[in-house]
Formats: C-alpha cells, structure tokens, sequence
C-alpha cells in the first residue's frame, strides 16, 4: 500500500427520495472500512445532503438523516448521486442548477443505478459512456441518443463516474479506492466486505445467454438474440427459422423442450417487457411505445399488455414525469 499520509479525500453523496439503500451502503462502507485499516490512517471523510436538508426515504421505507442542504461542494470533493425509485420526479430546476454549476468546478463526480439519469437532466453527460442499471438502460438510450450507453456493471470517462447500482456500487469504489491508495489497501478493504473476486467495470450486469443453463442450444440461443435484438420490427416465426436454420416446427419443439414455451410466446414477452420498461421510465406516449416494440395497432398492444400485466399500458405512464423502480 502506498504510504502517503495526506489529508483524506472529500466525498459528497447526494441521497435522493427513492434511493436504493443496497447501492449506496456498498458505495459509503468501502470508504468506511478503509478508514479502519491497521494503520490508522484515515483515507477518506464524507457527507450526506439532500435538496432541502432534511432526512430522505429510500425506496423500502427507511429514512436516512443528512448533514446539510445543498451547499457547494469543497475543492477536490467527489460528488456520488444516490437515486432509484422515481428518480424524474427528483429533477427539480434547484437539484438541476446545483448540479450544472457544481460540475463546473472540475471535481469527480458520479451516480448510483438511476442516479446517471439526473446527470443526463443535468446534461452533465453528453458524449460520455455511461452505464445505469439495465432495466433503464433501453428507456435512457432512446431518450438521450448523445449518451453511450455501456452494458457493464460501472463506467468510467474522464471524471465522470456512474454504477449499475446495487453490489456492483462496490466494485466501482474498490476500483476508486485501488486507484487512488493502491491494491494491497483495495484488496484488504475486499477481504472486510467477504468479497474475494471483485469484478472489473467491463463485466456484464446480467448473466450471458451463453451461461443459463436452460439456453445451452446453440440454435435455441441464436434464435433468441434473433428475437432481442428484431423488436421494434419483428420477425415472423419462418423467418426466424430460416435464420438458425430449422423449420418453423423444429423451432418451435427446441423452444417446448428447452424453456417450455412457443416461440411466438417468448417473442411477445420480450417485446412486452420493453413496452413495460419503457412506459415505466419515459414520458414516451402510449402509441410511441406501441411502435417501438412492434406492435401494427394500440389496441393489439393494449390486449396483450393488460392480459400479461393486469392492467392497461396507460396506468404505467406517470404525470409527465419518468418513473424509475429500481430495488436494486
């Protein structure tokens, strides 16, 4: 570990109504336990704010007491936006201008899980590869094309940091902590946390195709990314087919045996679930949504949706505003 007895680096998490507390404990006890490191040092100081100063509710129910309002930031202090649920609603113009005009003073800064998305509100973000969970990754990419959109658990570009949220918070500061004191400190901190194999910021959030046990086929895993990524203009089933190269009833019997579903099914639910996340994260209308999964009529996405959900697909859109439900 290097040894550089310095003053200890500023961090300013930023908790906004909603926030997952998984994603941001992960973030403030990587910081914390390297402060209890044997030597004694002390590597890192914090703060907590909130719009207004006052305590802020996560999104399972707990209320988490801050230290002061939005006040501007110290030289060299590294700003962390904490969101996940409802995450749209938290853009007020006051969090918005705080935002512009803090990162004009050159530090570090960075989001957890939907936290990327109030940097984008911020426009802090243009042209930088960032990542957020992916459930919202579709819904960010379509409404902000000048943000690249990374499928990896953090990202990071220049001083603009962002997580997936949730445990991969952790790797992210691992990686923050390596850089800014070395690995032996990193890998002690590791060690505390029981987390012996830390993950690199390349690594993918979810598990591949490639690795579920149910997808092994190779036939049965091409025709799905077939499906993933044919959705705004679907293929028909022979097409399909003719692309792995089986008829429409082989295919058909490698999606019974393997996931005990059709393929036309498995389609609709793929589909389906973008429809959802997009009406759950965007202020994109019914009828957009409708066309972005493939959908010739609002009414045959509306049937489908309200069997699959129980509900029809105008109850997921919110006021204008985007709704994020982040229990990562």
């Amino acid at each position: 570990m290097t040894d550089t007895h310095t003053t200890p680096k500023p961090y300013a998490f930023l908790l906004l109504p909603g926030f997952s507390t998984l994603g941001f404990s992960c973030a403030l006890d990587a910081l914390s336990l390297a402060n209890h490191h044997p030597s004694k040092q002390v590597f890192y100081r914090w703060r907590l704010l909130s719009e207004t100063g006052e305590p802020v509710e996560a999104y399972n129910g707990v209320k988490i007491a801050t230290d002061s309002a939005l006040t501007p930031l110290d030289r060299g202090e590294t700003l962390v936006v904490c969101a996940g649920e409802h995450a749209g609603k938290a853009g007020s113009k006051t969090l918005l201008n705080w935002l512009r005009r803090e990162a004009r003073r050159g530090n570090d800064f960075g989001a957890l899980s939907s936290g990327t998305y109030i940097l984008a509100l911020a426009g802090l973000i243009g042209g930088k590869r960032v990542t957020t969970h992916w459930e919202y990754k579709t819904a960010l990419a379509e409404m902000l094309p000048d943000v690249i959109m990374e499928d990896t658990i953090f990202s990071i570009d220049g001083r603009v940091f962002t997580s997936a949220g949730g445990a991969a918070s952790m790797d992210m500061m691992l990686h923050r902590l390596r850089d800014d004191y070395g690995a032996d400190l990193a890998t002690w901190v590791a060690d505390q946390m029981v987390y012996t194999v830390p993950r690199a910021h390349s690594d993918a959030q979810r598990m591949s195709l490639q690795s579920r046990p149910e997808v092994r086929n190779p036939k049965l895993l091409l025709a799905m990314q077939v499906m993933e990524n044919n959705i705004e203009d679907p293929l028909s089933p022979e097409e399909i087919g003719g692309v792995v190269g089986l008829s429409t009833r082989q295919l058909e019997r490698l999606f019974a045996k393997y996931l005990s579903i059709s393929p036309k099914r498995h389609y609709l639910r793929i589909r389906l679930e973008k429809g959802r996340n997009l009406l759950r994260q965007t202020d994109l209308t019914v009828t957009n949504v409708c066309i972005a999964c493939g959908f010739k009529s609002l009414s045959h996405f509306s049937k489908n949706y309200r069997a699959a959900y129980g509900i029809p697909p105008g109850l997921e859109a919110t006021d204008g505003k985007v709704l994020w439900s982040d229990h990562s």
